[in-house]
């Protein structure tokens, strides 16, 4: 049984990250070229607040039900872009740390009879 749940869950996550836009950005913010698009990429997530806005508006005034479905949809790929911007930057300056740290030699190995 978890077997099973944990397989439908892996599948989901795959199709979720292939075929979902926001998830193709987030992934490609994510590489070392894409972590200066961090920042600008927040911005992404005014069209779902303004998304989500609308269709709660709408909601409210005695609109369908479904529309409560859009509005979490929205509010939670704001909240990635929102998320992203500042974690880039720190996985940024984590890799550019990386980058200019000298890297150590490769250990000497002793031979007989030295101290290592």
């Amino acid at each position: 049984m978890f077997r099973l749940i944990w397989t439908l869950s892996v599948r989901t996550r795959d199709y979720l990250h292939r075929y979902m836009p926001s998830n193709r950005l987030l992934a490609a913010i994510r590489t070392r070229r894409g972590l200066k698009w961090g920042i600008p990429a927040m911005l992404v997530a005014l069209p779902y607040i303004l998304i989500a806005s609308v269709c709660s508006g709408l909601a409210a005034d005695g609109g369908p039900g479904w529309l409560h479905l859009i509005v979490l949809w929205a509010c939670w790929n704001a909240l990635k872009f929102i998320i992203m911007g500042p974690v880039s930057v720190a996985l940024l300056i984590r890799a550019r740390l990386r980058e200019a740290a000298p890297s150590s030699p490769a250990p000497r190995l002793a031979r007989r009879g030295e101290p290592a």
